[in-house]
């Protein structure tokens, strides 16, 4: 069956390698001779232009490669990338609402005694061994000016801590927080870290160095995403050396398949876990492991749920939760009209409409992913025209282009939405100030970057600070007004009445309670 099933990856072009050594001998004519008959019937064998010329490592390694796509599927997904099929007019005809109330909840306006619900239930399924987390950590720090693992920056709190320890600290903490709920010991919150091929050594090397950030080694698993082959715009596969073929990650929605390939499942199967949080590393206020999130989305028995936070205005450009044609759906600011985006709520007219702002904060019952067999093959890909330096495999020379010349192709992590019914999807506002900080661009650029990351933690102290009863002060810039609490000391706020007539002078940390 588990032969039948890898089997079944490979052709679908599921399977990830980039991690595995190269095998040491050169491969044989047969297996070598196969494996060019499937490339040019596929019109593909371009790949193998310089084969001829490759040492035995670089042989095994291309044909390594090679052997983990499926050109024909490849054929298949370049064409429709660049020739998509039209749309017709019915097609193209959505309707759009907001998510039925039912599905609905908001940490702004819930009642409190249904907030301490959910997060005592969450508690409880955490003691129970049944949580475990997901990090989607594949990006590098390139708009940063770094090329380490995103995870693995500073965004320049007084700690120094970087985004993987604050992250880790916080899941140390729940567990923490579990333990002293339930009154056992020895509770885990299994945590798999999902990288892409140039972070995942890295992601592991600097886990190791920081000693998984007090988290237990076998409770943390590093596993890497797929790839898939970079296309020229006349639908060819591009090499990016003559030993290499040109891949690209294939986007946060690989995470899927990836789970699979990694055998992750398989280990929260043997480990009994019925309920997932997933994320993205780049946010440094998320709750990881929201007792909360978890309580809400088990109590209401879904499949899949997701946070959001209130759209600041109708121009925002980001993504929204909506129901799209009576199904759960993502759609994109530039999908939508000025009409639509300025709407109001007709329940609550000061508020928009659609205000749903997706940030990629989703919770996943066990029992929906034991079905990815069932319906990954459905997810579509989504084409990035990208400038992609490749070797031209007739003159044999690299060639550094300055227009976009082929795509990446990716999937989403949404995209598995509308794959479900509306009653099997939830939804939970949180705040923005409390919830979502994400790290997108260079220092300076006074947006999401690591000065707004650094404002929005150290603001998020100060008002903890304050709600029971302490003050800060401060003699220094605007910007260091604030206070770092760490996780270890507090998760969401609880446990900080040590500091009730206490007087902080900014910037600060507190470590510990003293």
């Amino acid at each position: 069956m588990t032969a039948t099933f890898n089997s079944l990856l490979d052709k679908l072009n599921l399977t990830s390698r980039d991690n595995e050594d190269p095998p040491a001998q050169e491969p044989t004519k047969e297996e070598f001779e196969e494996l060019k008959e499937k490339y040019v019937k596929a019109g593909q064998d371009q790949v193998f232009a310089f084969y001829a010329e490759l040492s035995v490592a670089e042989k095994a390694g291309l044909v390594e490669r090679l052997k983990s796509f499926n050109p024909d599927h490849i054929n298949e997904l370049a064409d429709k990338a660049l020739n998509p099929p039209k749309i017709s007019d019915d097609e193209r005809e959505t309707k759009l609402e907001p998510l039925p109330d039912d599905s609905t909840a908001s940490i702004l306006d819930s009642k409190d005694e249904d907030i301490q619900s959910w997060y005592t239930s969450g508690l409880e399924l955490v003691s129970k061994g049944q949580v475990a987390v997901v990090l989607m950590a594949g990006g590098q720090g390139t708009r940063l000016g770094s090329s380490a693992p995103k995870g693995c920056f500073d965004i320049g709190l007084p700690s120094q801590k970087s985004l993987f320890q604050i992250q880790a600290e916080r899941i140390w903490k729940v567990q923490q927080l579990a333990e002293k709920e339930s009154g056992k010991k020895d509770i885990a919150i299994p945590w798999y870290v999902m990288t892409s091929g140039p972070t995942r050594r890295p992601t592991e090397q600097f886990f190791e160095e920081h000693q998984y950030f007090g988290l237990q080694k076998d409770n943390v698993s590093i596993f890497e995403q797929g790839v898939l082959p970079c296309i020229s715009n006349d639908g060819k596969i591009l090499l990016e050396s003559k030993a290499k073929v040109a891949v690209a990650p294939d986007g946060n929605g690989g995470i899927y398949q990836a789970l699979l390939t990694s055998h992750v499942r398989t280990d929260m199967r043997k480990r009994g876990i019925q309920h997932i949080h997933a994320y993205c590393v780049d946010n440094c206020l998320v709750k990881v492991a929201d007792p909360v999130f978890i309580g809400f989305a088990a109590s209401k028995d879904v499949d899949i749920a997701t946070k959001v936070v209130r759209k600041r205005n109708a121009k925002e450009s980001v993504g929204l939760i909506v129901q799209k044609n009576g199904k759960p759906d993502v759609v994109e600011y530039s999908e939508i009209d000025d009409a639509t985006a300025e709407a109001k709520d007709s329940k609550q007219p000061d508020l928009l409409k659609f205000r749903a702002a997706n940030i990629v904060n989703h919770y996943y019952s066990f029992r929906f992913l034991e079905s990815i067999e069932d319906w990954a093959h459905k997810l579509p890909h989504h084409v990035a025209r990208k400038k992609i330096p490749y070797v031209d495999t007739e003159k044999g020379e690299s060639i550094r282009p300055d227009k976009p010349n082929g795509v990446k192709l990716e999937q989403f992590v949404f995209d598995v939405f509308p794959l479900i019914s509306l009653d099997k999807f939830a939804c939970m506002e949180v705040k923005r100030e409390d919830e979502f900080s994400p790290l997108k661009n260079a220092k300076g650029t006074g947006e999401d970057d690591p000065d707004t990351s650094k404002r929005d933690i150290l603001n998020q102290g100060r008002r903890w600070v304050e709600n029971v009863g302490g003050s800060v002060e401060s003699e220094g810039r605007a910007e260091e007004t604030g206070v770092e609490i760490s996780p270890l000391v507090s998760y969401g706020g609880e446990g900080l009445e040590f500091l009730q007539t206490r007087t902080i002078k900014a910037p600060a940390v507190i470590e510990k309670e003293d």
